[in-house]
């Protein structure tokens, strides 16, 4: 494990079929249930850097905090073999991690398919959630919001600098987040791409872009409520962004009535997925971690 001058230090753990995953660990000292991270469909643990470092310098409940990049994603191995980019596969990968760190649970925040991970964990393995939070996701994904998704992955090339990433993010996204400040796009370019090549692209196997472009969303969408049923003993939170087209109020009912202590939370001016370190989100989710997380 090596340590970084950012705050955090970095691990590898290398699961079963010979992948290497990296990740990042804030606050590596604290005592006490950690937060484990789980990032969206394209997205990596850089997503959560600046609500990490937040959680871990807490005054008064700091929490350990570790950010993991999937396989194919951030400073994890791009897989040989892209039909192993599934939220199974990538179940059985958090697992291996928590286990190769010692983690036998933890309070979890999972956005998007980080959130799809963990319905799987809720209904194979409920006893290493002791709290989570569920980010702009839930068991009824809506197509609407799929085919954003596939709007804007099809529309991205390579940037000749960061301003320019964060312009085009302001373009594709503004109209759902029209919070957000220069400041906040260029915060979410430098999350979401890497230099490479002299260019700026997109920090993620571009296998993982294609297939979700090439999916067919013309048929019904499986839902996730079966699973959504092993979070009945674990203290559970969502979030929505007020814009977003992937999770809908009408789910979030339905997961109400499934689930009555639930805690519901909106991000207001935010479409998908919220970012969690801004406005009153970091400390709503601090409140909750502290009460519930450990």
């Amino acid at each position: 494990m090596a340590a970084d001058g950012g705050g955090f230090s970095e691990f590898e753990v290398t699961v079963a079929d010979g992948l290497t995953l990296r990740g990042r660990i804030f606050g590596e000292e604290i005592g006490g249930t950690p937060v484990v991270c789980l990032a969206g469909l394209t997205r990596n643990g850089r997503d959560f850097a600046p609500l990490a470092q937040w959680l871990a310098s807490h005054p008064e409940r700091p929490f350990k905090v570790v950010t993991i990049d999937s396989r194919g994603r951030g400073a994890s191995d791009r897989d040989p073999n892209p039909s192993r980019y599934t939220v199974p596969v990538e179940t059985a990968d958090v697992i291996a991690v928590c286990g190769t760190l010692g983690i036998a649970r933890a309070a979890f925040i999972g956005t998007s398919r980080g959130g799809l991970i963990l319905h799987i964990l809720a209904a194979l393995k409920p006893d290493l959630l002791a709290a989570v939070i569920l980010n702009d996701i839930g068991p009824v994904i809506e197509a609407e919001g799929l085919r954003h998704i596939q709007s804007y992955l099809a529309g991205s090339v390579p940037f000749s600098d960061f301003t320019e990433a964060a312009g085009h993010l302001q373009i594709v996204h503004g109209a759902h987040f029209p919070t957000l400040g220069d400041d906040d796009w260029r915060e979410m370019a430098h999350a979401i791409y890497r230099e490479q090549n002299g260019m700026i692209e997109a920090d993620c196997d571009p296998a993982i872009a294609e297939a979700m472009i090439a999916a067919d969303l013309s048929q019904p969408l499986p839902d996730l409520w079966p699973q959504f049923e092993g979070f009945a003993a674990v203290p559970l939170m969502v979030i929505r962004g007020e814009h977003s087209t992937l999770l809908s109020e009408e789910t979030i009912e339905e997961m109400g009535r499934r689930y009555p202590a639930l805690r519901r939370l909106t991000a207001f001016g935010q479409g998908h997925a919220p970012l969690l370190h801004l406005g009153a989100l970091a400390e709503d989710s601090h409140r909750f971690l502290a009460e519930t997380g450990g």
